[in-house]
């Protein structure tokens, strides 16, 4: 899973950047201090993969991986090329899920830019959200305008591809209006023939909204926040309150002193394990686990896979000769005390071909090639 961290110039992208992966992206209050995107690749925190290690002692614990890209600041007008635009909308595109840092806190120190990287301006979350949106809707229209125009030329020859250009064409005028594609509602089908053309604006978001320490403490008297939280509800997107700059506090902390600052924060997890959440939640992923003494592992997968494409995960061989699943669930095997006592007790289940994986299933896979 990779996700973006975009925004407009100095929000916190980078500072956020740092403080999840502590990759060390330079941080400075100038526009387009990031130009080539940071990229951190981090460990998704499971206690469930964390007990089976513990239980069978394995030569190797992997845990599945979230893969950050900290995405330089866009700005007005990136969709015809301002500020390296052309660029920055490339690197959104590799991106599975968009993580948007809004600025949720005023600071006559830290510079303020929307259009101009030389002025300052008030700060204003809605406003620089819609230009955000405003240029990936931008980028997507042309290319909305482009496959319409294409449909239309194949329909002369074939009829079936009216349909498509009456999609795509709706769609257009969607977007047309400032809208982003993921708000464009319209039938599954149609939407399956949306997502073929790989749109900026219908990339899920998370809106990760940076507060200062005094903001973060009282959301509910944080106007920024509330506007940033009403829209997400009204779009049908996560958001995030995070102070980038505590984040940054917590990575250097570990165990003990690490749930102390929490405690005192009173959050129960630091930004980082919510955001993965969010994304997981967002992205609609699960972990399935494989355990034994040589490796514990968590797998990502969709909701919905069955055994044989989430065995495809761990090895193409596997899904083609794929017979059947051994299949625990983590739970089970929690409330018996251990793997060998939920096989005694009969908790060992034999899937096929069409069982659906479930979150926290701990599988060993049998195949035949």
């Amino acid at each position: 899973m990779k996700l973006g961290i975009v925004g407009l110039p100095n929000v916190g992208k980078s500072t956020l950047f740092n403080a999840i992966t502590n990759a060390g992206a330079e941080c400075a209050n100038y526009p387009f201090c990031t130009i080539e995107p940071n990229v951190g690749v981090v460990a998704v925190p499971d206690e469930r993969l964390d007990d089976l290690a513990r239980i069978y002692e394995p030569d190797k614990k992997t845990p599945a991986v979230v893969e950050f890209v900290d995405i330089a600041g866009l700005v007005k007008g990136a969709s015809q090329g301002a500020g390296l635009g052309n660029k920055f909308l490339a690197n959104i595109r590799e991106t599975d899920a968009i993580v948007h840092v809004v600025r949720c806190f005023d600071d006559e120190n830290i510079m303020h830019v929307v259009a101009d990287a030389g002025t300052n301006v008030p700060v204003d979350p809605l406003g620089d959200i819609g230009t955000i949106d405003l240029e990936l809707v931008m980028a997507d229209l042309d290319m909305v305008n482009r496959r319409a125009e294409k449909a239309a030329k194949a329909a002369k020859g074939d009829k079936k591809f009216l349909r498509e250009e009456a999609v795509f064409r709706a769609l257009a005028a969607h977007l047309d209006a400032g809208k982003p594609a993921r708000t464009y509602e319209c039938e599954p089908d149609e939407m399956a023939m949306i997502a073929t053309a790989d749109l900026l604006s219908l990339k899920p978001v998370i809106y990760a909204a940076n507060t200062d320490e005094a903001g973060f403490t009282k959301l509910e008297e944080n106007k920024y926040y509330q506007q940033v939280k009403a829209l997400a509800e009204r779009e049908g997107s996560q958001v995030l309150p995070i102070c980038a700059r505590m984040e940054q506090d917590i990575a250097e902390l570990e165990g003990e002193e690490k749930e102390l600052f929490l405690e005192e924060l009173g959050v129960e997890e630091s930004g980082l394990d919510r955001l993965i959440k969010c994304s997981y939640s967002l992205l609609g992923l699960i972990s399935f686990l494989t355990y034994g003494k040589d490796e514990c592992r968590a797998w990502t997968i969709k909701k919905g896979t069955k055994a044989p494409q989430a065995a495809g995960k761990i090895h193409t061989d596997i899904e083609r000769g794929f017979i059947r699943a051994e299949v625990i669930a983590y739970e089970d095997m929690v409330s018996c005390g251990g793997v060998n006592q939920a096989k005694e007790k009969g908790l060992l289940r034999s899937e096929g071909k069409d069982y659906v994986v479930r979150d926290g299933d701990m599988i060993y896979f049998r195949f035949n090639v």
